[in-house]
């Protein structure tokens, strides 16, 4: 087998864009482009993006106004 024979296998498969279906680029991956990365990172942190909770997390009561805090 000579040295020009050799296969080079990506170390990640090629994936569409999660914003926009296009293939994503090395440089912005999983995206196609700097624009459709920071679309995804305002859609985070404007809270349009949710992890659930669990049912078993319950929250903590509220501090009652005029007692002081420990």
């Amino acid at each position: 087998m000579s040295g020009n024979d050799a296969v080079v296998t990506p170390l990640r498969p090629r994936r569409p864009c999660p914003e926009c279906g296009r293939p994503s680029l090395r440089e912005t991956y999983p995206f196609c482009s700097k624009r459709c990365k920071e679309v995804d990172l305002n859609r985070w942190l404007s809270g349009a993006y949710v992890i659930p909770g669990g049912d078993d997390e319950e929250e903590a009561p509220a501090p009652e106004a005029g007692k002081p805090q420990d």
